[in-house]
């Protein structure tokens, strides 16, 4: 079987198995088959009965040509955000105002991939309508879905998963008390004659989470022990609810039996957890769980001994060490926590912790820990999400919702979530907009609001929201919000290309900043915005020098995203004077920048003009290449640079002087291959020097190829005309 990894091509995003996979031989055969005959197939079972595990291993062995992509929806509490989950896992980045379901099509039309939905049972609705409207629009798609139930879609094919045979119980409760207490003599096959062991098992239903938990046990207990306390349990925990589903009976015995043997301290630390969407770290858990019956001091204590038990997961990521419950686990915490009465009050202490870490990461984004920050939200996203609904639906607490998104604004906009930040952010400033007219939280919220319409390309609501800020700042004398509001108006006129405007806007934030003693991202994108504005009239010394002194405040303070942006005014400025080798020197710079933060616009804007370089360097394919992966990035991002006239022109002539020198059969050709690549693909191949070992591009056809003796490339006018609107070319 083709190991995907081994080949190094875009393999999806399946997780490695950290312990051995144990039995189920038959049916990773069956489902294997399955999925070679239909397209859409779902696991079924009790929850623990192992489907997400089995899903996984079985796609593993899959290798459709655009990969296995898995989509973790348990943490996914809404319907609506079911087709975000899917662009998220997808790697898709969307700052367009269209919906992601048409983000998902137009990805998926000609892709061959599998797709492995794990966990539907609480979002059937949603997922059948969307696994129905993308098979019947993406014949390259296969759909893998695990739940607790069907998805009922025409064409499903159900495997209902059984829990394991005896022999594999056994086996399984051996490999993992060995991996756990290793010298204890576990790990071997049980003997014959090992009864206890058996009985446990198949008092356990051969379910394999059950049997993972009492493996967590077998370092306190003996199995003989264990057997005696789960009398008591079954008894306990089922209520003698003889109508309950026996799977369900099954599945909260064995969660009841694990929780019946913590202590006090590790049942209350337990149902406290259960606030946390997704992972969490040691210090969230101080702060969230502690109060009455657990310090902050012993949280890691019992934070620990939770872990032992197999209660809880540990994972490292780029953001440190943190902890997951299985849902199944923590859904179990949360009824516990529903029946002490506190669970409003640990859901506003989960609030105010992730309003404390979106406060600390706006700060620290404009220091050297910027790239730390990126790794933090993204680590922390599930939980940013959930503090944001909790906030944005409950009474009177519209101003920390709006806080919140609005704080959030580098993440929205450097990190390549524009579209979802639009949702969250019109969501804030529709609340409450008496109560909180003039508020600082909301007036943030506006501009931010704004900022993100106008990267996207949407004019009429960015001016609608940036109009409204200013006047409600102006109102409440905030000169604050009025700075902001002229300056994302400037960054309007600026991409409409009203440069006289733009300029006029632009230099009185700036001045507006300097008077309240502002610095940070934003005001440095501002002189970025000002001296592209200056570029694009023919003002090129003082453009670069409003942005070499950006660089050398970014380098000050360790800032690296408004950086990037200066490096690609400063490459368009040494194009301009006939660089081309310096150009590109400052592009790949700013290229490597925000691909590394996932900054769409950042990215495509450095590709557009690398393009060009290329092509001043003669190497017209690979320019044309380069353009057909721009225009496959630009839907993601909004209307193709803007529709501005003044950020089109270097496409313009890139285009021009390729098809001179190609032929125009050989230049669509070489678009259709570059709109064919991902975005990673399209990002390597910019980056590349010129020079080195050859990429792959298509064969020409025909004889329609026709060459130049020499680009002829010109420079673009001061001032390009504005074509209705729209992009030309």
């Amino acid at each position: 079987m083709r190991d995907l990894r081994r080949d190094r091509i875009p393999h999806g995003n399946l997780p490695l198995e950290l312990d051995t996979f144990v039995g189920r031989a038959a049916e990773l055969a069956e489902l294997a088959r399955a999925l070679g005959s239909g397209r859409l197939v779902t696991v079924t079972g009790a929850g623990g009965v192992g489907k997400s595990r089995l899903a996984v291993r079985t796609a593993a062995r899959c290798a459709p040509r655009d990969g296995v992509w898995r989509v973790e929806l348990a943490p996914v509490r809404d319907e609506e955000f079911v087709d975000y989950a899917v662009v998220e896992a997808l790697g898709l980045v969307d700052h367009t105002t269209r919906l992601p379901r048409e983000t998902l099509l137009a990805h998926l039309a000609d892709r061959e991939l599998l797709l492995v939905l794990d966990g539907v049972e609480h979002l059937v609705d949603a997922c059948a309508s969307l696994v129905a409207e993308l098979l019947g629009r993406a014949p390259g798609l296969r759909v893998l879905a695990v739940g607790r139930r069907p998805l009922a879609v025409a064409g499903e094919r159900v495997l209902p998963l059984a829990p394991l045979r005896p022999e594999e119980a056994v086996e399984l409760l051996a490999v993992r008390a060995g991996q756990r207490y290793a010298g204890h003599g576990y790990g071997a096959p049980a003997d014959e004659g090992d009864g206890e062991v058996r009985e446990l098992c198949r008092r356990l239903d051969g379910i394999p989470l059950a049997i993972e938990l009492a493996a967590g046990r077998l370092g306190a207990l003996s199995p003989r022990q264990m057997l005696q306390r789960l009398d008591d349990r079954f008894r306990l925990l089922t209520g003698g609810d003889r109508t309950a589903l026996p799977r369900h009976r099954t599945l909260r015995t064995t969660i009841g039996w694990s929780h019946e043997l913590c202590t006090p301290g590790e049942r209350l630390l337990w149902a406290r957890l259960s606030v946390f969407t997704g992972s969490f770290d040691l210090e969230a858990a101080e702060y969230v769980c502690s109060g009455d019956g657990l310090p902050a001091e012993e949280v890691l204590d019992v934070l620990s001994a939770l872990l032992a038990q197999s209660v809880l997961g540990r994972e490292e990521t780029p953001a440190g060490v943190r902890y997951r419950m299985l849902d199944t686990v923590r859904t179990y915490g949360a009824d516990w926590l529903e029946a002490t009465g506190d669970a409003a009050r640990l859901r506003r202490r989960h609030r105010d912790w992730f309003v404390g870490l979106a406060t600390w990461c706006e700060l620290e984004w404009f220091s050297p820990r910027q790239l730390e920050v990126v790794a933090r939200v993204e680590a922390e996203l599930p939980n940013l999400r959930g503090a944001l609904e909790h906030s944005l639906t409950e009474p009177d607490e519209a101003h920390l919702g709006q806080y919140l998104a609005g704080a959030l604004w580098f993440h929205w906009v450097g990190c390549g979530r524009l579209s979802e930040g639009r949702r969250w952010l019109e969501q804030a400033v529709r609340l409450d907009t008496e109560g909180t007219a003039g508020e600082q939280s909301r007036l943030k919220a506006l501009w931010v609001l704004g900022y993100v319409a106008v990267l996207q390309g949407d004019t009429a609501h960015a001016l609608a929201a940036l109009q409204e800020c200013r006047e409600e700042a102006e109102r409440s004398a905030n000169p604050t919000a009025v700075a902001y509001a002229e300056h994302r108006t400037g960054c309007l006129a600026l991409v409409t290309d009203d440069m006289p405007r733009a300029e006029t806007l632009l230099r009185s934030a700036l001045h507006r900043y300097r008077e309240i003693g502002e610095l940070n991202s934003n005001v440095l994108m501002g002189q970025v915005e000002l001296a592209m504005a200056l570029a694009f009239q023919g003002d090129l010394p003082d453009a670069v020098r409003l942005c070499e002194d950006v660089r050398r405040v970014c380098e000050d303070h360790g800032e690296r995203w408004a950086r990037g942006y200066a490096l690609y005014v400063l490459a368009y400025a040494a194009w301009n004077d006939s660089e081309p080798a310096r150009a590109r020197e400052l592009l790949v710079d700013c290229l490597r920048g925000a691909h590394r933060f996932r900054d769409q616009l950042g990215s495509v804007l450095a590709v557009e003009l690398l393009a060009l370089v290329t092509v001043v360097e003669g190497d017209a394919a690979e320019a044309a290449v380069l353009q057909g992966g721009a225009g496959r990035m630009w839907p993601s991002v909004g209307l193709p640079l803007f529709g501005s006239a003044h950020y089109n022109a270097p496409h313009e002539l890139c285009e021009a002087a390729a098809r001179e020198q190609l032929g125009d059969e050989r230049y669509e050709e070489c678009v259709r291959h570059g709109a064919r690549l991902g975005r990673r693909e399209v990002v390597t191949r910019a980056l590349r020097r010129p020079g080195t070992a050859p990429v792959p591009l298509p064969v020409p056809r025909g004889s329609g190829r026709r060459t130049a003796a020499g680009a002829g490339t010109a420079k673009p006018a001061a001032s390009p005309t504005r074509k209705g609107g729209e992009t030309a070319g």
